[in-house]
């Protein structure tokens, strides 16, 4: 078997981590995006989808092994 969807799955949950970094660093000092109310709201969902893309990858990873 490939090595291809395991690094796909590697990948995925790395994205989903700096998404998660950067939205919650944003809520915190401002940067990267300098939250206004309407950029909080966005931060806060971006911080749900990272944590719900995060654990699906995790569940996928568990059934390559």
């Amino acid at each position: 078997m490939s090595d291809a969807p395991k690094k796909m799955v590697i990948g995925s949950m790395a994205v989903a981590a700096v998404v998660g970094l950067l939205a919650i660093l944003d809520l915190i000092i401002g940067f990267p995006f300098s939250g206004s109310e309407h950029v909080r709201m966005m931060d806060i969902l971006f911080i749900i989808c990272a944590a719900i893309v995060g654990y699906l990858a995790y569940d996928a990873y568990k059934d390559l092994r």
